[in-house]
C-alpha cells in the first residue's frame, strides 16, 4: 500500500516554524538557512494545495488549514521519538530530571519506577520532589508532575488522574457515623484546610466548632504524614484514594466505606509554553506513565466499590 505523504524534512521545517513562528528561527533549530526552510515549506504547500502560513512583516501566522495540519504532524513525530527509543534504545545512557509531589512521588509513582527501569536500563530518572522545586532551572526539567487546577501561567497541562479523597484511619479505630467523628481527632493537611468542612457539608451534617473554625490539634503539610499520623492511630485523615490503598494493603490503615469527596484538583503533566521540543527519552517516560496510570484506574474500578464501569483513561496531550 502507497503513501501520498511527503517528504520528512519538509513536514519538520513546517512543525519548527509553527513552533517558532518564524523561518530564521526553525532554520537555526535545524541548522539550515531561512530561505531552506522557507523553500521547504512552499515546496510542502504546494504539495497539500494549501497555504498553511501567513507571511506577516514580523513572523508567521498558521492558517485554519495550517493550524489543523500541525497537530497530527506533531503527534507522528511523538510516535515516532517513543517508538524508536522504545524499540532500540537511547543513544548512550540519558538522564531525565522528573519533578513531581512528594506524596505522589513515594505514595504511587516509587513503587512502579523499578518496571520503567527494567524496560528502559538507558534512561536514567533524578527525581526532584516539588517540596526542591527551585534545586533546578525550569529549563533543565523534563517531566513535570502537578497537582492542582490545571491552570499555570505559561504553561500547558495535560490530566493525569482526578480522583477522590477518603477518610482513613487506624484499622482497630471503630469510626462509626461521621457525625460521631471527634473534631480534636481530625488531621488536617496544610493546603487542604477545607477539606473536612467540604465533607461535613455534601453530607449535611452539623460540623464541630473547631472544623468550623479551621481549628484541630494536628496539622501537617503533607498526605505522608497525615498517613503515618492515622497508622498510628492519632486520628482520621483526608487523603487521595491512591495514596491510602497501598497503605489499607499492607493493614496500616482502613477506608471508611461509603466516604469519598470529590477533588476539584487532579494530577497533570505540565510543559512549558515554548519553542523547544520535548526529549524523545521523556516522551518515552510520559507514555509508560500514562499506561501505568490507565492501568492503576483500571484496577480501582474493579476492587473499589460503587465506581464506574469504565475507568478514565488518562491521553497524551495534543502538542
Amino acid at each position: 500500500m502507497s503513501h501520498a505523504l511527503p517528504p520528512v524534512n519538509w513536514l519538520r521545517a513546517f512543525e519548527a516554524a509553527a513552533r517558532h513562528a518564524s523561518f530564521a528561527a526553525a532554520a537555526k533549530e535545524l541548522a539550515l538557512t531561512a530561505a531552506a526552510i522557507s523553500h521547504q515549506v512552499r515546496s510542502l504547500e504546494s504539495f497539500l494545495g494549501y497555504p498553511l502560513f501567513e507571511r506577516l512583516p514580523r513572523g508567521l501566522r498558521l492558517t485554519d488549514m495550517g493550524k489543523a495540519y500541525l497537530g497530527p504532524v506533531r503527534n507522528a513525530f511523538d510516535e515516532l521519538s517513543v517508538c524508536t527509543v522504545g524499540l532500540f534504545g537511547a543513544r548512550g545512557a540519558v538522564t531525565l530530571n522528573v519533578r513531581v509531589p512528594i506524596s505522589f512521588a513515594v505514595l504511587w509513582l516509587g513503587p512502579r519506577l523499578d518496571a520503567f527501569a527494567r524496560q528502559h536500563p538507558a534512561i536514567r530518572l533524578r527525581i526532584v520532589s516539588a517540596i526542591w522545586a527551585d534545586a533546578l532551572p525550569k529549563d533543565k526539567i523534563d517531566v513535570d508532575i502537578r497537582f492542582g487546577h490545571g491552570k499555570w501561567d505559561g504553561f500547558e497541562a495535560a490530566l493525569l488522574a482526578n480522583e477522590p479523597s477518603v477518610l482513613i484511619t487506624h484499622p482497630k479505630q471503630n469510626l462509626g457515623d461521621i457525625s460521631a467523628l471527634n473534631a480534636d481527632r481530625l488531621i488536617h493537611i496544610m493546603g487542604f484546610e477545607d477539606d473536612w468542612l467540604r465533607l461535613y457539608r455534601l453530607r449535611k451534617v452539623a460540623m464541630p466548632a473547631a472544623i468550623a473554625g479551621q481549628g484541630g490539634q494536628l496539622t501537617v503539610d503533607t498526605s505522608l504524614m497525615a498517613i503515618e499520623l492515622a497508622a498510628a492511630g492519632m486520628g482520621c485523615a483526608l487523603v487521595l484514594r491512591s495514596f491510602a490503598l497501598p497503605h489499607v494493603a499492607q493493614g496500616r490503615v482502613t477506608i471508611m466505606p461509603g466516604i469519598e469527596l470529590p477533588q476539584p484538583q487532579s494530577h497533570y503533566l505540565v510543559s512549558p509554553t515554548g519553542h523547544e521540543r520535548q526529549r524523545p527519552e521523556a516522551l518515552v517516560f510520559e507514555d509508560w506513565l500514562l499506561r501505568e496510570m490507565a492501568a492503576w484506574n483500571g484496577q480501582v474500578a474493579k476492587t473499589v466499590r460503587g465506581a464506574p464501569a469504565r475507568p478514565q483513561e488518562p491521553k497524551r496531550r495534543r502538542r
